[in-house]
């Protein structure tokens, strides 16, 4: 999930501030650690960030899982 912040040109502290939720979240997100849980407009508001469909978003979550 990273790749697609970065791709925005955002900071995870960024994201954090626009969907209300703490940067070690999105930090967790980003290092496989946790699946993104929100509700459905955060899910909206976070492909808005990112410029990506839900499709997208989704394998890029599991690309981030399956790192670790």
């Amino acid at each position: 999930m990273k790749e697609l912040r970065q791709k925005a040109g955002l900071k995870a502290e960024e994201v954090a501030v626009k969907l209300d939720i703490a940067v070690s979240t999105v930090r967790n997100w980003e290092q496989g650690r946790t699946l993104p849980k929100m509700r459905v407009d955060q899910f909206a508001g976070l492909c808005k960030l990112y410029s990506c469909t839900i499709e997208e978003l989704e394998q890029s979550a599991r690309r981030s899982i399956d790192k670790t």
